[in-house]
């Protein structure tokens, strides 16, 4: 099996465990030495000047709903040199260039991606019939596109990024910590990721010219030359695409969608013309049904797979803002969202569930990797266009969801000494550091037990930062305070101990049920399994009320 099967099968039992998690997961932690934390403050003002507070009317006034309040973005005044570059100033309105096309087309390059192929059809093997299995992804994205929706709304209000933002719910200096544990384990999955699209590329080049006899480097970690250096090849085109920071990633973006989509259906198109139709996967009843060998356990089996969907956008619905500063306008980027998350990703699953149906009859097994499925479609014009297809949607997915985050939490540790594009190199070079072939192929089960649980973690993060600028700052922020050592979201030496406490009595919950998982030795109740097989939802739910208690006056 090629490594990319490898990671498929691996999220393919973390869904049967309904815990598939695809990122990072800030570690938490409280502050030490805080005596008396202030209260974020319920405020009408947005700026700090040297004569005063400049009144603004608050954005929850009948003249501004929330989904169409005006921008806001402006450049803070008198800010911290340490907290502020080019990178991380406020985009004003004249240089926004998402508009909800943009928008819908960075969703779509991060949807048609090897891994959504599968998801569907995971849930078929575990039972569903094909039209449930794309009911429970389309109700999955339909349900995360709320946290995004609520994220994106301060980027594109203020036009400042991730590790900016979550200094008002922790503080500056904690907001550090949020964005560098989440950045480190992107990075892992960047490695990942640049390892898979590497070796499915290699596979391709050897179903066009011939296997490649090669024998294992050791220094290395015994992978091949021609493995080792398709690897690089695809991690240099990858830096190439970061040369230029996120403007060159929009357009990636925008040119790449069009042309997936076209591939996408035309795979579809083949795989219904070579099996005269679609296959028996598609005829297949449920197994919930009636008499079926599972019946009545639907609901055992939708709820942790619902999760597993979930989580697998969850680390976008935090750092979300970092592409939403740069749109026009709400409209947008609710616009562009809805259209290019929850619709392209039920179509594509559905593609997936299809093209796996066919298998049985073109090639009379099933196969459900489709690397290797434009693997034996023989001719040159077929594996090109297989190549330029496979290139594009491990590039599209691969950057924006495992090199901005990182870059920019990168940026937030020494923004006077990093930019963006700095800290993009930098996350690509630890791609390579994590060395990802020895991880796939020495510690597969134990290094993604982790990794899906390490992200698993995610719920309470997003409920605190939505419970802080929503129900708390109802949608004010202070632009100077957030480049700013002396002003609100200072709190107590930089860090809001009661976010970081809020984000433990979240995580708490779901804990026993992730060392259940974690360590084979340790047994417990089912009801902390359950809680587990839901963690992103009660991690949510738990750390908003907690937030909303501690910072209760």
């Amino acid at each position: 099996r090629t490594n990319e099967t490898i990671v498929t099968m691996s999220v393919h039992r973390a869904i049967v465990r309904g815990q598939a998690k695809t990122a990072a997961r800030p570690a938490s932690g409280t502050c030490r030495g805080a005596k008396s934390v202030p209260r974020p403050r319920r405020t009408n003002f947005t700026s700090t000047s040297g004569k005063g507070r400049v009144p603004r009317l608050n954005s929850t006034g009948s003249d501004a709903h929330w989904l169409t309040e005006p921008i806001a973005a402006r450049q803070p005044v008198n800010p911290d040199p340490g907290l502020i570059n080019e990178d991380f100033k406020p985009t004003e309105e004249s240089k926004r260039t998402f508009d909800a096309s943009d928008v819908a087309a960075l969703w779509i390059g991060l949807v048609i991606s090897v891994p959504a192929y599968y998801l569907a059809g995971s849930l078929v093997e575990l039972g569903m019939s094909w039209w449930q299995g794309i009911m429970t992804v389309f109700v999955s994205n339909a349900i995360v596109l709320v946290p995004m929706i609520l994220n994106a709304h301060s980027g594109t209000k203020y036009g400042v990024p991730f590790p900016v933002l979550t200094r008002a719910a922790f503080g500056v200096r904690g907001a550090t910590v949020v964005g560098v544990l989440r950045g480190l384990v992107a990075c892992v999955w960047f490695g990942i990721q640049t390892w898979v699209g590497g070796t499915s590329l290699l596979t391709l080049y050897e179903a066009l010219a011939g296997p490649i006899v090669a024998a294992p480097i050791a220094f290395v970690g015994g992978i091949t030359g021609p493995q080792f250096g398709f690897f690089l090849a695809f991690w240099l085109v990858q830096v190439g695409v970061l040369y230029k920071g996120i403007e060159s990633i929009r357009i990636v973006e925008k040119y790449s969608a069009p042309i997936l989509i076209g591939l996408s259906g035309a795979l579809l198109a083949w795989a219904f013309w070579r099996a005269n139709g679609i296959g028996p996967m598609l005829s297949a009843t449920s197994q919930f049904g009636p008499g079926g060998p599972k019946e009545g356990q639907f609901m055992k089996v939708f709820l942790p797979s619902v999760t597993a969907n979930v989580g697998f956008w969850s680390t976008l619905s935090l750092n979300i803002p970092d592409f939403t500063r740069y749109a026009k306008s709400q409209k947008a980027q609710l616009t562009g969202q809805a259209i290019g998350l929850p619709v392209f990703m039920a179509l594509f699953s559905f593609l997936g569930v299809a093209v796996t149906s066919s298998t049985t009859v073109i090639f009379g097994e099933v196969i459900s990797d489709p690397v290797q499925v434009v693997s034996r479609i023989q001719g040159l014009a077929p594996t090109v266009l297989s190549l330029i297809g496979l290139l594009l949607a491990t590039i599209s997915t691969n950057i924006a969801a495992n090199v901005v985050a990182p870059a920019n939490a990168l940026v937030n540790l020494a923004p006077r000494k990093i930019s963006f594009t700095k800290g993009a190199f930098i996350t690509a070079v630890l791609g390579i550091v994590t060395q990802p072939w020895r991880l796939l192929s020495s510690t597969e089960g134990y290094i993604f037990t982790w990794l899906i649980g390490y992200s698993a973690l995610l719920g309470p993060i997003a409920g605190i930062i939505i419970a802080d600028y929503f129900l708390v700052r109802q949608r004010t922020l202070d632009i100077d305070a957030l480049y700013s050592t002396s002003g609100d979201y200072w709190y107590s030496g930089g860090y809001h101990g009661k976010a970081f406490l809020a984000m433990v009595i979240g995580v708490l919950p779901s804990l026993p049920g992730f060392l259940d998982v974690a360590i084979p030795s340790i047994t417990v109740p089912k009801i902390f399994q359950s809680l587990y097989s839901c963690a992103w939802f009660v991690g949510f739910g738990v750390s908003i009320v907690a937030y909303l208690a501690l910072t209760r006056e």
